[in-house]
């Protein structure tokens, strides 16, 4: 079962886990992420993403377009925001780290 928006104290514990990752944004359902990286980074970037992906067994949308790397995760059945989409962020986040600090 996965886990749905909560309220805690008045505060939604998942919206407060994502503005921990600096670069993401909340638009409507879907969780976005837009990075500038080249052509190496982003296909080294795009394998970790599948491989974390597919552990976790999302499906996220990584596209490339006119140098950027735009990466969208959207809850599953177009549901409400879960545990899981952020998770999957926040792994995004660090292999994106370890791909530019590896790559350049």
């Amino acid at each position: 079962m996965r886990a749905r928006r909560r309220s805690t104290s008045g505060h939604d514990y998942l919206h407060d886990a994502l503005t921990l990752l600096a670069g993401w944004s909340l638009e409507g359902r879907d969780i976005k992420r837009t990075l500038r990286i080249d052509d190496a980074q982003h296909a080294a970037l795009t394998e970790r993403i599948k491989v974390v992906a597919d552990a976790l067994q999302m499906r996220p949308t990584v596209r490339r377009l006119d140098g950027y790397t735009q990466i969208m995760v959207s809850p599953e059945d177009g549901g409400a925001l879960t545990a899981g989409e952020v998770t999957l962020a926040a792994r995004i986040e660090d292999a994106y780290r370890s791909v530019t600090t590896s790559c350049g």
